[in-house]
């Protein structure tokens, strides 16, 4: 068997493949085990090339072994940015746009192997906490296994998000208070009811697993080999982390040569990574969370540790661009690439313009910076930042007079 348990990633106790997530001997997260030896004997890139043109071409590499719950996620647009390269000063800019994915973010990639594991398991229904695009992805992934869902949000998130999960038949439960708060009744309910699959809680360390599947395509796509930098949009962290293990399980049964790849992350203004690396200190929680972009807003990240830890050690860097800044980023995306991203897209793009700006990457270096959803969602966040309509009568000198 590829998966052969769990193990705590603070002290290294073993566990069995269950539906776990804190170590009990010291409470630190819990992380998928798996026999490599297993796994580089039946993987190779000509297997993978003939898979399906989605996440399940690396099925190899993920903690599942039944018929996956798909929706189609995974083998996005992956796009040389020369338009936007140009406009930042870089020759080899490349974008992984997950807004293309079933429910327009990278949540799909995620939540379609939480849910395969949860079917596996048995589970009678799923669920998680979310700030949006999560709800809509298990929503759908749900719906599709014929499960129920049970999806805790904070206040305030996105309407549209909101609307994405209930046209499913999800049960949406609005938590007056941040997603922090959302996340702990989530926890509570997942204790009570140990036969439900929370995916970002007792299905965390399977969940974690499906982003791994953004450096696999990365590498895939550069001709099976890694990047110089890449640039991540940061919430609780483990997006980074995924990414990392996911080039270090190709550097492993030897289908990339290895590489110092620099980790550099992003996070609005004020959040708890991006601070900590900033300021060298460590990652502390925050409570008054003052920004628009709701889906990186997590006050308490739980894999933020590791993050700085990757970052720091790869040489990488932190940016913490203002909402202001996350706005000009989107718009500047898509006058150049023609994307629209969401919010949390615009943080990676003002993030990556910093990092440039300041001298963090070299011209010449092969960039990955990942857009992990669709700006549709948070169009009403950014229409005040936007022209308005030009507004004539039905007549042909209006649109010149207007034009001139």
């Amino acid at each position: 068997m590829k998966v052969t348990g769990l193990r705590c990633r603070i002290c290294g106790k073993e566990f069995p493949p269950e539906a776990l997530y804190t170590c009990d001997n010291c409470f630190g997260p819990l992380e998928v085990k798996y026999d490599w030896e297993w796994i580089k004997n039946r993987v190779s890139r000509e297997k993978i090339e003939k898979g399906p043109k989605s996440l399940w071409r690396y099925k190899d590499f993920l903690p599942v072994d039944g018929e996956p719950v798909d929706l189609g996620a995974g083998f996005t647009r992956f796009i040389r940015a020369s338009n936007l390269g140009e406009e930042l000063g870089l020759k080899n800019l490349f974008l992984i746009d997950d807004s293309t994915n079933p429910t327009y973010s990278f949540k799909d990639r995620v939540v379609s192997v939480a849910v395969t594991k949860a079917r596996e398991f048995g589970m009678k229904a799923v669920g998680c906490a979310s700030t949006g695009n999560l709800a809509g992805s298990i929503a759908a992934h749900a719906a599709k296994a014929r499960l129920p869902a049970y999806i805790f949000v904070p206040r305030g998130i996105e309407k549209n998000k909101i609307i994405q999960a209930l046209v499913h038949g999800a049960n949406v439960i609005e938590v007056d208070g941040t997603y922090d708060d959302a996340n702990r009744i989530a926890t509570e309910v997942a204790e009570e009811h140990p036969d439900w699959g929370f995916v970002n809680i007792n299905l965390r360390p399977f969940y974690a697993e499906g982003s791994k599947t953004l450096a696999y395509e990365a590498a895939e796509r550069l001709g099976w080999t890694l990047p110089d930098q890449v640039v991540v949009p940061m919430a609780s962290g483990a997006l980074l982390c995924a990414i990392y293990r996911g080039f270090r399980d190709l550097e492993r049964v030897g289908l990339v040569d290895e590489k110092d790849v620099v980790f550099n992350g992003s996070q609005p203004h004020g959040l708890p990574i991006s601070r900590a690396v900033k300021l060298g200190t460590r990652v502390e929680p925050v409570r008054k969370m003052d920004t628009i972009v709701h889906s990186l807003a997590i006050g308490n990240p739980a894999d933020g540790i590791f993050a700085k830890e990757i970052i720091e050690k790869t040489g990488g860097y932190a940016e913490d661009p203002a909402d202001r800044e996350a706005i000009e980023g989107i718009k500047l995306l898509a006058k150049t690439e023609g994307i629209f991203t969401e919010l949390a897209g615009g943080v990676t793009v003002a993030g990556l313009k910093r990092l440039v700006e300041e001298g963090r990457i070299d011209r010449s270096d092969v960039v990955v910076a990942y857009l992990t959803g669709n700006g549709l969602k948070t169009g009403e966040a950014i229409v005040d930042y936007l022209d308005d309509t030009l507004k004539i009568r039905p007549r042909l000198e209006d649109f010149e007079e207007v034009i001139a």
